[in-house]
């Protein structure tokens, strides 16, 4: 039986479907390994003192933790069909381009309360335009034929 935009991953899914489950997948993960780093402790804080909690080179709190999780949550269960990861891949492009320029003004920023730095704008604009790929990257949606 063939399907439209086919992948491997799962019958039927659409390459746009596979990218929103990794994004998913990826970033639930790293919300959760988060609170490992962070604990629940100063929910929303941004220490601008050299003292900070890092995930690899990013900053992190548990509010920005958070964010991570619904993110990931979010890719999860909208992978599910190719409508539902165009729209993540909007939230993607829309939100994470909001927070690249969120980032742009906050690093340093007492009142920064998602407590950024210049690796997490990189990754912020990064998704962004991953978004943008999954909400508008083509796919074959004709029905391929079962005869030679």
């Amino acid at each position: 039986m063939a399907t439209t935009g086919n992948t491997g991953a799962r019958p039927g899914m659409a390459w746009p479907q596979t990218l929103a489950l990794a994004f998913g997948v990826v970033y639930l993960l790293v919300g959760i390994v988060g609170f490992f780093i962070t604990g629940f402790d100063g929910f929303a804080s941004n220490r601008t003192d050299g003292n900070t909690d890092t995930l690899l080179v990013f900053m992190i709190n548990p509010l920005h933790n958070v964010v991570h999780i619904v993110i990931g949550l979010a890719g999860v269960l909208l992978s599910r069909t190719l409508a539902g990861a165009r729209t993540y891949g909007w939230l993607l492009a829309v939100g994470y381009g909001a927070a690249f320029v969120y980032g742009l003004i906050a690093i340093n920023q007492d009142w920064d309360f998602l407590n950024v730095n210049a690796a997490d704008n990189v990754l912020h604009v990064a998704t962004a335009v991953v978004g943008l790929v999954i909400a508008l990257g083509p796919v074959n949606t004709l029905a391929r034929s079962s005869r030679p």
